[in-house]
C-alpha cells in the first residue's frame, strides 16, 4: 500500500516489469516467482544440513551461517506477505510457516507488518507497528532508567546486543498484557505456533541432538541480531512519507540476506515487487529513487555502524505525532 500523498520530486511509481521482462513473465517460471520457491527449498536443505553437521562445525561458523539462515527465513516470510501473488494464498503461507526462529507466530508478524505499510503512518508511535519512536506524552511517563534503555536502543551496540531481548520483553509484555485484559483472541494462534515449533524442535533436538540453549545460541539469537541491524534506521521523520524510508546501497551478502529489502524505499513504492526485481529497478533508477526518498542514503551497513555504534541514530521521541 502507498501514500495517497506523492512528493512533487517523487520517482515514477516502480512498474511491475519494464518491457522486457514483462515478456518474459508469460513463462512459467517468473510467473509463479520460482526463484523465490527455488530459494526457500536451498533455505531448508541448508537449514537442515548445518544442524544434522551442528557438531562437526566451530562455534564462531556455526553462530555466522545459523544467524544468516535464521534471518534468510524471515527474509522469505517477509516476502510471501507481499509478493509470490500467482501462488494460492495458503501455499504461499505454507512455503514459509516452519517457525525456524522459533519466537514470533508468522500470521502476527503478516498482520503487523501489514499494517506498517500503510505510508502515511510511517514513523507513528501507535500506528507503524514497526516505528522506533515515542510520543512526547509516553516519554513524559517514563522512568530515567527505561528513557536511558530506549535512548541506548538507538545505537547500533545496543540494538544489535541488546534489542533482540527487548523486543522478547515487549512482545510478552504485550501478549500477557491482553490476556490479563480479558482478550483470549491471540491464543489460538500462539496454540497453532507451538504445535508448528514441535517438529522444528522434535528434529533440532530428537534427530540432531543438538541443545534447546544450543539452538538459541547459534541461530535464533544471531537472526535475531541480523534483523536488528536492517531495520536499525530503515525510517525517520520526515514530511513526506517517501523520505521517511531509507535506502542502504549494500554488498550481495547482505542483498540476499535481506532479499534486497535493504533498498528499503523501492520495497514501499512496490511492495509486490519481487525481491530480484528490486536491485534491476534502482539500478535502472537510482538518481530518481534517491531524490524521491531525501537522499536519506547509507553506502552499506558499515557506514552506518561507524556513525551510530555508539552515538544514537535519533531521538526516539517523535516530534509531531
Amino acid at each position: 500500500m502507498t501514500s495517497t500523498a506523492e512528493p512533487s520530486n517523487a520517482a515514477p511509481a516502480p512498474a511491475r516489469t519494464t518491457a522486457p521482462a514483462a515478456t518474459a513473465r508469460q513463462r512459467w517460471w517468473w510467473h509463479y516467482e520460482v526463484p523465490t520457491l527455488l530459494l526457500a527449498a536451498a533455505l531448508y536443505g541448508a537449514w537442515a544440513a548445518l544442524v544434522w553437521w551442528h557438531a562437526a562445525v566451530p562455534g564462531w561458523a556455526l553462530f555466522v551461517l545459523g544467524g544468516f539462515l535464521a534471518q534468510l527465513h524471515f527474509s522469505l516470510q517477509h516476502e510471501s506477505i507481499h509478493a509470490m501473488r500467482h501462488l494460492p494464498k495458503w501455499l504461499r503461507h505454507a512455503v514459509v510457516w516452519p517457525p525456524l526462529n522459533l519466537w514470533l507466530p508468522y500470521p502476527f508478524y503478516n498482520r503487523g507488518h501489514s499494517a506498517h505499510h500503510v505510508n502515511y503512518h510511517l514513523t507513528h508511535p501507535e500506528r507503524d507497528t514497526e516505528s522506533a519512536y515515542h510520543s512526547a506524552p509516553a516519554w513524559a511517563g517514563y522512568g530515567p532508567v527505561w528513557r536511558w534503555i530506549y535512548m541506548a536502543n538507538q545505537t547500533i551496540a545496543f540494538r544489535v546486543v541488546l534489542g533482540p531481548f527487548l523486543r522478547l520483553w515487549k512482545l510478552v509484555r504485550f501478549e500477557l498484557g491482553q490476556v490479563l485484559s480479558g482478550n483470549f483472541s491471540r491464543l489460538p494462534t500462539w496454540g497453532w505456533h507451538a504445535l508448528s515449533v514441535a517438529p522444528v524442535l522434535y528434529f533440532v533436538i530428537g534427530v540432531c541432538g543438538m541443545g534447546f540453549g544450543e539452538y538459541l545460541l547459534y541461530f535464533v539469537y544471531p537472526g535475531m541480531m541480523l534483523g536488528s541491524l536492517r531495520t536499525f534506521t530503515e525510517h525517520r521523520w520526515a514530511d513526506t512519507p517517501h523520505e521517511r524510508v531509507a535506502i542502504v546501497e549494500s554488498n550481495i551478502v547482505f542483498g540476499l540476506l535481506y532479499l534486497f529489502n535493504n533498498l528499503h524505499h523501492v520495497h514501499h513504492r512496490a511492495p509486490t515487487m519481487p525481491w530480484y526485481e528490486i536491485p534491476v529497478y534502482f539500478r535502472r533508477h537510482r538518481a530518481a529513487v534517491l531524490e524521491a526518498n531525501g537522499h536519506f542514503y547509507y553506502r552499506g551497513y558499515g557506514q552506518i555502524v561507524w556513525r551510530h555504534l555508539f552515538r544514537p541514530v535519533f531521538t526516539p521521541v517523535h516530534p509531531t505525532w
